[in-house]
């Protein structure tokens, strides 16, 4: 494996990068990513909507939300590939295909991350808010919001690893992550697949270890923060 990696890293790391397209890990940073930060507003608007009292916002979010959860991802990455072209009139490259799932399936997942968010704030504190004049977006926005996402940084982490591991089905569409680029680098080898996708896997537990890592991290510190501030 050490071979294989001195051999083919550069590959498995950046593709065929600067003399072609960026691939290997690099991209599938960028794709999961790019899908968390493209998802993220969408998923408040989603958040908010999926705990509103009005019936007409919050029956048709919730909908969409079970329904697209409701779907494997690869369900999803087949669906942009063959619809968004008809949409748009035009074709679209395998990157912005699998982003367009991802944005799809996260918004679905990270709204509900923020909608549990949103729930848990204190109901006296909304309450206080409103009694001192200040409307229902004000409130939504200098009091609950903030407090909602702080205290979901952890389980937005957590999505980010689950989107990472999801764009390893990008390889269907031969999209150049990680995955597809371990399968180039098991083309040309031929012999070794064991070595191959096992040292693939060893990566993908190196990211996310290290990720999840961090989202423990921070679940310290803002646990020491809340104690800091009911003391």
């Amino acid at each position: 494996m050490l071979n294989i990696l001195k051999t083919y890293g550069v590959q498995l790391l950046i593709g065929e990068f600067p003399h072609g397209p960026l691939g290997g890990l690099s991209l599938t940073l960028i794709l999961a990513v790019s899908g968390l930060i493209c998802s993220f507003p969408l998923a408040v608007l989603f958040g908010i909507a999926r705990t509103s009292t009005i019936r007409w916002i919050a029956l048709p979010a919730a909908a969409i939300v079970h329904t697209l959860r409701g779907l494997p991802v690869l369900m999803l990455i087949f669906w942009a590939y063959f619809i968004v072209p008809l949409m748009i009139g035009k074709t679209i490259s395998g990157t912005t295909t699998v982003i367009c799932a991802l944005v799809a399936y996260e918004t679905a997942f990270l709204g509900e991350v923020i909608k549990a968010g949103i729930q848990a704030i204190p109901s006296g504190q909304v309450e206080a808010s409103r009694s001192l004049g200040m409307g229902y977006f004000r409130t939504l926005r200098e009091v609950v919001l903030p407090q909602a996402l702080f205290n979901m940084i952890p389980s937005i982490l957590n999505q980010l690893i689950s989107l990472i591991k999801n764009t390893s089905l990008a390889y269907i569409i031969s999209v150049n992550e990680l995955t597809y680029a371990a399968y180039q680098v098991n083309s040309q080898l031929l012999t070794k697949p064991f070595q191959v996708y096992f040292l693939l896997a060893l990566i993908y537990f190196a990211i996310c270890y290290s990720l999840s890592s961090l989202v423990g991290l921070v679940e310290g510190r803002i646990k020491n923060k809340r104690q800091f501030r009911t003391v």
